[in-house]
């Protein structure tokens, strides 16, 4: 009866979780071989939300060493392949969940985004994710746990197939967090203040936006525009040229508590002795270190970022300036079109040589905004489009309404190999 499903909305459904979070039973490795013997003892929180619920969870799914990498591949597990074309990345660190969700092996599942680790997964593979707005949906029971500021930036959120199940997840997995969004108020698609950009400005770090993302957005744009009668604005927001080095700054200032950010050499070495990069990249070149290169890199960067205290604290006060200059743009009614990164998924190991190209998403985790990501069919060679969907503070509800409406315009979710 309907008591009965609003007790377990999940009832029976197959749900997937990303490794970095405990189930009960399984492992909890994050992709590093110092802890892959480490089984969990116990759910985490949203998790246990999800199974009481009436979820079934099917198992866990792959993701990058230590969840800081877009690509998902470690020395625990090894690589994870994207199901609409196996020579591309799925993306990470939720790429086991976006590979699994898009091959339909699972039908809802959990990720966690600290730079755009559900929503560049979602992207390459052609599936709706969520970012809420911080603070929403609790993030305790993953490894590594979030300390110092990065408490702020982390987020848990759901990823599936079809958007209307976006909005379930995130109620059930927020619990009493939910009361802080407005996900019963009715939305009208026509008096959204809708905004669009194309790119980043132009930085330096970050490669160009695709033609493709691009005329799929600007598809879109003149969607809303002769189907809701809106008048869809350009917008040109100066700081977003900066969001690699923002993000950059601000994941590893101090809180205003003073506490530092945990280094990511501690993490590697598992909270034992801290993992010295440069040695570990002499290792790494002989086959000898257990660590991949990306987090090595981000070891060594992290290293060089701690030389510029100065520049760094000049970026954490235009990220500040860049949040307020954005909360009062969206307003209470805005939804911000924005590419969800600069490619199409990449091939294997390419994204070393475009780090910084996740800096698309990680912006809008230290401005702690909800984010929608949309899929928008495949690219002329068959591979996953879409686009971010981008609201003020505990606006969810605006992007989830929007994601919807869009799914239905675009077709949402591809089966790989039907194109």
């Amino acid at each position: 009866d309907d008591d009965y499903l609003e007790k377990f909305p999940f009832l029976g459904v197959p749900i997937t979780v990303k490794e970095a979070f405990c189930l009960h039973g399984m492992p909890n490795t994050s992709g590093l071989v110092n802890r892959r013997n480490v089984i969990a003892t116990s759910d985490a929180t949203v998790v246990s939300r999800l199974k009481q619920a009436g979820a079934i969870p099917l198992g866990m799914t792959n993701c990058s060493e230590l969840c800081m990498w877009y690509e998902s591949s470690n020395r625990v597990y090894g690589r994870t392949n994207n199901p609409y074309d196996l020579q591309r990345i799925a993306g990470g660190s939720s790429g086991g969940e976006g590979s699994v969700l898009a091959a339909a092996c699972s039908v809802i599942g959990v990720g966690s985004d600290i730079g755009g680790s559900i929503r560049m997964p979602a992207f390459f593979n052609g599936i709706f994710g969520h970012k809420p707005t911080t603070g929403v949906v609790p993030n305790d029971g993953q490894f590594p746990n979030a300390q110092g500021v990065r408490t702020s930036f982390l987020c848990t959120g759901p990823m599936c197939r079809y958007a209307e199940d976006l909005e379930p997840m995130l109620r059930v997995m927020a619990g009493p967090g939910v009361n802080k969004l407005k996900l019963d108020e009715k939305v009208s698609l026509e008096k959204i203040k809708f905004l669009c950009m194309d790119h980043d400005g132009g930085s330096i770090f970050v490669s160009p936006v695709d033609k493709e993302i691009l005329q799929a957005q600007k598809k879109v744009v003149e969607h809303l525009e002769s189907d809701l009668g809106v008048q869809v604005q350009r917008v040109a927001i100066h700081k977003m040229k900066y969001s690699f080095q923002i993000w950059s700054a601000m994941m590893s200032s101090a809180d205003d508590d003073g506490q530092e950010a945990q280094l990511f050499t501690d993490l590697l070495g598992d909270h034992g002795k801290p993992v010295w990069p440069l040695w570990e990249l002499v290792k790494w070149l002989v086959g000898m270190s257990s660590h991949t290169l990306p987090a090595i890199a981000l070891g060594l960067t992290e290293k060089l970022m701690k030389l510029n205290p100065g520049g760094n604290a000049k970026l954490v006060s235009m990220g500040k300036s860049l949040q307020e200059e954005m909360e009062a743009l969206l307003g209470r009614d805005g939804v911000l079109l924005y590419p969800s990164h600069p490619t199409i998924a990449p091939r294997h190991n390419s994204p070393i040589c475009m780090p910084f190209n996740f800096a698309y998403t990680a912006i809008f985790n230290v401005l702690g905004l909800p984010v929608t990501q949309c899929p928008l069919g495949l690219s002329s060679e068959g591979l996953p489009l879409g686009i971010q969907l981008v609201a003020a503070s505990h606006n969810d509800h605006l992007t989830l309404a929007v994601a919807r409406y869009l799914e239905k315009a675009f077709g949402g979710w591809v089966l790989p190999g039907k194109a």
